[in-house]
């Protein structure tokens, strides 16, 4: 099976504080795998490193077997994320905001741009809503509209920091939906950091947890819940102590 992500003997000190710490792991082709860990862990900054937002202090990162701190542009090529919140133009339409990102798609011409556009509309459940200004829209579909982003280039990929963070109950569970739609209809590979534990069990098959820039368990759902009778929350409370 092919590595999609690979971290390597990865540390990252900001402010003369180690807030990643030797991290080594690989999510595979086909994984969604949750990210796990409380706030301040360092999930966000191994996100960072991961897209090129940031700079190891030591180790290395690779996506689809090339070194992202080398070749930033080649091993992005088919990444979308969402680091923290979403960004777009609030007083423009969602679809004019989508139309001019896809102008960052130099392999694209304008016409299949356009085209795109409308295809990851339609896949995130917003055509009907495309025209309306982004300042109308709720949390749910502002974060829907962040992954019609990622997926603008055609990912292999898509990493995801706190998804869900904000979200009603209704907003969690169209996004569950969708990220378990895309995962089977085009084979992505997801990468979800999160601290809401209940629902990345209902999507991963796969889980890292850390706590402060450390793993403490990494592995598959079947390897994780030996007792039963446990949810995920509490096995991993269980490895936070």
């Amino acid at each position: 099976m092919k590595s999609m992500i690979e971290v390597q003997n990865v540390s990252k000190t900001l402010n003369k504080r180690k807030v990643i710490q030797n991290m080594t792991f690989n999510v595979m082709k086909g994984d969604i795998c949750g990210f796990i860990g409380p706030n301040g862990a360092g999930k966000t900054t191994l996100m960072k490193m991961a897209t090129g937002l940031i700079k190891p202090s030591e180790g290395e990162i690779f996506i689809n077997g090339i070194n992202v701190q080398r070749d930033r542009e080649k091993a992005l090529f088919e990444v979308g994320a969402i680091i923290e919140v979403p960004v777009f133009f609030e007083y423009i339409t969602g679809r004019k905001n989508l139309r001019n990102l896809a102008r960052l798609n130099i392999g694209m011409d304008r016409k299949e741009q356009l085209k795109k556009v409308e295809e990851v509309l339609e896949l995130v459940g917003l055509k009907d809503r495309g025209n309306d200004l982004v300042k109308n829209y709720s949390l749910g579909m502002k974060q829907r509209l962040g992954i019609a982003q990622s997926l603008l280039n055609n990912p292999s990929i898509v990493i995801l920091d706190e998804p869900s963070n904000g979200l009603d109950p209704i907003g969690m569970k169209e996004l569950r939906e969708l990220i378990l739609s895309l995962a089977k209809e085009f084979d992505i590979t997801f990468f979800i950091s999160s601290h809401l534990l209940d629902e990345l069990q209902k999507i991963c098959n796969k889980y890292i947890f850390i706590k402060e820039g450390c793993i403490k368990w990494i592995g598959d759902v079947n390897s994780l819940v030996i007792d039963k009778e446990k949810d995920l929350e509490e096995v991993f409370l269980d490895f936070m102590e």
